[in-house]
């Protein structure tokens, strides 16, 4: 994974390079352009990772971007809080920047807002109504941020964003309220961005709103935007209903408390939930701030609906008998600071695990967090809970299409060429694959682009240039955007791979000697008391090689310094077959 991400990395930068150079192929390109009505497309992220998603359609003097979102820290980038794109092409087009459309309320298509509105000129930011909310509320920890532009859409709004794009919205099931795709119109036909979507299913497992697609269909679609997340998996969607009617199961099953832990997004989940246990008559309480937050916001909009006396404070579950308790909470990925890791560990204030309580863990593993989410079903059942999660039952289902419904909106559809987006190479690789089996695309008609890349669309070809445009990573860490570079992650991964030895040398002025021996520090690389031998023989290595200075030489701690890293460093690689980094401290008195 880490070799992985530091290619990425490595090509991001290669692809800065390769963009300086003019050829005389991008030329020819160009003068295409000024003869040949062309609008250009490119993604400044969410194509090569999942998250991070943010595009643009460009015609002119017009630029209109669809979502602004993060992608959370990978291995190989320690310490960073997260990652948003690099708006450097838009922010030195601002003045072009007419719109910015945001499909949903995901921080993998939100995140950046904050991050990136004033370097585009704060344009008008059309988006649904729970999203608004949701991205007003982010704002609040960003009080130097700009008074957002919001233009408020629902299903069936047109908006003219430009003088040459006209958005129409349209409603898709995801697992958040208030999902929209996009069809717009360009002056060389209509793109349609799908959003990410699933389909709906009713009881009889019939699926739901196909009409949307298929009046889609009958207005001649250009190209299709299509998401990738879950292109490898076949077959179709498990359907809420059934969801919902397993959790029912295990909440008339349960003869204490009840603990569900699921992403604080899963909005329609959240309420189906509470729904049971207003059906069961029992109290509900929430641990976790982000999801009281969305509940409150999707309660004041009307998307749902809970009982007065349903939700109780969490300070005042211990007035209830256990078996009239369900307590909703986040961290089902093992997040170390959210409500569920508190739980198991015994640091939450209010609740503690007890023998017989039933923890359900509704929803999905996000790659990466398989060895944390282990703990927490380890360490729950170690204190005598009862633990299910989605891969013993039914009790989630993915908000992404599979394989089956992604095929079927091509169908209903029907666009001349397809980009799919959203996820790794193979994954979109494989998004390329279900549409050319769908309705027989050539390769060609299926178009397979980068982060950076350039798509030139005419009202006959979608074809991909030779130019690039910077996407590389732009992180995130405390209050630096940025600042952290290539250098930096670096010596993270070294610290955190090999460790790090420091390297007092004290010596007197005069005569270049050491007043004292000389200190060592370890962090991360080996425990000193228990090698006290080793140290020793280093301690030795380090006055010896100082000794070789001549005495009559004045002491360079600049040199010095050098020699000591790059001597220290060749001995502890002899001797242990690891290289720490070595921090050499020399203090002249």
């Amino acid at each position: 994974m880490i070799r992985q991400s530091v290619r990425q990395l490595a090509r991001q930068k290669s692809t800065i390079t390769r963009r300086k150079i003019y050829s005389p192929k991008k030329e020819k390109e160009i003068e295409t352009l000024k003869k040949e009505e062309a609008v250009r497309f490119a993604t400044l992220g969410g194509l090569e990772e999942v998250g991070r998603n943010m595009m643009f359609f460009e015609y002119e003097d017009e630029i209109v971007v669809l979502d602004a979102g993060l992608q959370f820290p990978e291995e190989a980038t320690p310490g960073i809080d997260y990652i948003i794109p690099n708006v450097t092409y838009l922010e030195e087009r601002k003045n072009k920047v007419k719109a910015i459309i945001i499909t949903h309320g995901h921080y993998d298509h939100i995140g950046a807002i904050p991050y990136i509105m004033d370097k585009l000129g704060n344009p008008p930011l059309f988006t649904a109504a729970m999203t608004k909310e949701i991205i007003l509320r982010r704002q609040e920890d960003f009080p130097k941020a700009p008074k957002i532009n919001f233009e408020v859409v629902k299903a069936g709004d047109i908006r003219q964003l430009s003088k040459n794009f006209k958005a129409e919205f349209f409603g898709v099931t995801h697992n958040i309220p208030d999902g929209v795709g996009i069809i717009l119109e360009t002056p060389v036909g209509k793109m349609v961005h799908g959003g990410e979507f699933k389909f709906d299913y009713d009881n009889e497992g019939r699926p739901k709103n196909l009409d949307v697609w298929e009046k889609i269909g009958k207005q001649k679609i250009h190209t299709l935007l299509l998401e990738s997340t879950g292109a490898e998996e076949p077959g179709y969607s498990i359907s809420e209903r059934v969801v919902e009617q397993e959790i029912e199961k295990l909440f008339k099953k349960a003869g204490g408390r009840i603990i569900v832990g699921t992403f604080a997004s899963l909005l329609d989940r959240i309420a189906e939930i509470i729904k049971i246990a207003e059906k069961m008559n029992k109290k509900v309480a929430i641990s976790g701030l982000s999801m009281k937050t969305n509940v409150q916001i999707a309660r004041n909009l009307n998307f749902m609906k809970v009982k007065k006396d349903t939700i109780i404070p969490l300070e005042e579950i211990h007035k209830y008998r256990d078996d009239k308790l369900v307590i909703l909470c986040t961290g089902a990925q093992g997040e170390p600071n959210a409500s569920l890791m508190k739980i198991v560990n015994g640091e939450h204030r209010n609740i503690r695990i007890k023998k017989g309580d039933t923890v359900i863990l509704s929803s999905s593993i996000v790659p990466g967090n398989e060895r944390s989410v282990q703990i927490l079903k380890d360490d729950f059942s170690r204190q005598g809970a009862l633990v299910y999660h989605y891969k013993m039952i039914d009790i989630h289902s993915s908000g992404h299409a599979p394989q089956e419904e992604l095929k079927a909106v091509v169908r209903m559809i029907k666009p001349r060429f397809v980009v799919p987006i959203h996820g790794y190479y193979f994954m979109r690789w494989r998004n390329a694959q279900n549409a050319q089996e769908a309705i027989g695309l050539k390769p060609e008609e299926t178009i397979l682009i980068d982060n950076g890349q350039i798509v030139l669309l005419t009202k006959d070809s979608a074809k991909i240039t030779s130019e690039n445009i910077p996407a590389f990573y732009v992180m995130v860490d405390g209050l630096g955007v940025g600042d952290v570079g290539e250098i930096v992650l670096r010596d993270r991964r070294v610290l955190a791979q090999e460790g790090m030895v420091v390297v007092i040398a004290t010596l007197d002025r005069r005569t270049g000697q050491f007043l004292k021996n000389p200190d060592i520090i370890s962090r991360g690389f080996i425990h000193l008391r228990e090698s006290k031998d080793f140290v020793e023989d280093l301690r030795k290595y380090i006055r010896a090689l100082v000794a070789r200075i001549p005495r009559h030489q004045q002491i360079d701690t600049d040199y010095l310094k050098s020699l000591i890293r790059d001597q220290i460093g060749q001995f502890l690689y002899n001797k242990t077959k690891r290289r720490p980094m070595i921090l050499p401290v020399v203090i002249i008195v």
